[in-house]
């Protein structure tokens, strides 16, 4: 049989080309933005454990669900959450088609430029800011706003865009558990049509597995079309003690690993946590006041105190940013 020397050759070095590759894929370590230590272990030991067959803790992969806050733990939420950064925008944007806000709270403090006292309501006023700002638009519409909105804004802070806020870490956390056969949900106070129009393509989390506070929608036809049409009520608000009923109606199984990183997470880390089997579960501390915030136990927003005693309590694995994270954010590496 006769052989093309030259072919032979080529075929050769494209075989030990792809081994050589193929090595270099398996030889890669996981989560490379994390320092090593005990933090980054103990992920590792716990996938290591619930996905190896042999295993007497193994979990097969339908069982597989991890829980996911998104404010504080998939992406920055200092100075303020940025879904309130894009309703206060809206408030200015459509100020003409309601003059009534001129005089009516919490309105007219936010179109003053008086963002303390527009939110001295607490929770009403920040309900009632982004329930009306969004109310008669359709979903699409809703989420084409969205969007246009995310194209540019940027946080005044760190003059990023808010998605370029997403934690590196975290992105590789999820493509790492996903990758061994978890699937990835996001569980969190923000409103799951906001979050839906990025989650996608920033986590790789598709809209059905996002779970977040929801206001009323309402059937109509409009043009002869059918439209879903949001409304200024809250029909539910996904923190705390809500989040495990969540997580119950619309999973429909019990996670066995959930990560958060304030108060508001807490008693998803322990319903996820008290069930049999393995079980993981993790707070991302903001330490890190050079790269990112440093917040915890009196901060107003993503407020840590009774979570982080609990995590001390149960031994659960709480992530120093500070010492456990080589980069903060998705842009940190260009």
């Amino acid at each position: 049989m006769n052989t093309n020397p030259k072919l032979a050759y080529l075929t050769a070095v494209l075989v030990s080309t792809t081994f050589f590759a193929a090595t270099i894929v398996q030889a890669a370590e996981p989560l490379p933005s994390w320092n090593d230590g005990k933090t980054r272990q103990s992920i590792l030991d716990f996938v290591a454990k619930v996905t190896k067959e042999s295993s007497p803790e193994f979990v097969p992969p339908a069982e597989r669900i991890a829980t996911f806050d998104n404010d504080g733990t998939l992406w920055a939420e200092q100075p303020l959450y940025f879904q309130l950064f894009f309703a206060l925008e809206q408030v200015k944007v459509l100020a003409p088609e309601h003059p009534e806000w001129k005089t009516k709270e919490p309105f007219a403090s936010v179109l003053k430029g008086d963002l303390k006292s527009a939110l001295a309501g607490g929770a009403p006023a920040l309900l009632a800011i982004v329930g009306e700002t969004q109310a008669g638009l359709t979903t699409d519409e809703y989420a084409t706003v969205v969007k246009e909105w995310l194209a540019t804004a940027k946080n005044p802070k760190t003059d990023k865009l808010f998605t370029e806020m997403a934690y590196q870490p975290m992105v590789e956390l999820l493509d790492y558990l996903r990758a061994n056969g978890f699937k990835t949900f996001i569980v969190s106070g923000g409103g799951n049509e906001f979050m839906r129009t990025f989650a996608d393509k920033t986590y790789g989390i598709p809209p059905e597995q996002v779970i977040g506070s929801s206001g009323k929608l309402q059937f109509e036809l409009r043009d002869g079309k059918p439209a879903l049409v949001k409304q200024p009520e809250l029909f539910f608000y996904d923190d705390k003690e809500a989040k495990p009923i969540a997580i119950q109606t619309f999973i429909g199984r019990r996670p066995i690993a959930a990560f958060g990183n304030s108060d508001g997470d807490l008693q998803m880390l322990q319903w996820t946590c008290s069930g049999p089997g393995a079980r993981f579960c993790l707070y991302v501390h903001h330490t890190d006041a050079k790269r990112e915030f440093a917040y915890d136990r009196k901060s107003s927003i993503g407020q840590l105190d009774k979570g982080l005693d609990e995590a001390q309590a149960q031994g659960w694995t709480v992530v120093n940013m500070k010492d456990d994270w080589k980069t903060i954010y998705l842009t940190d590496q260009k």
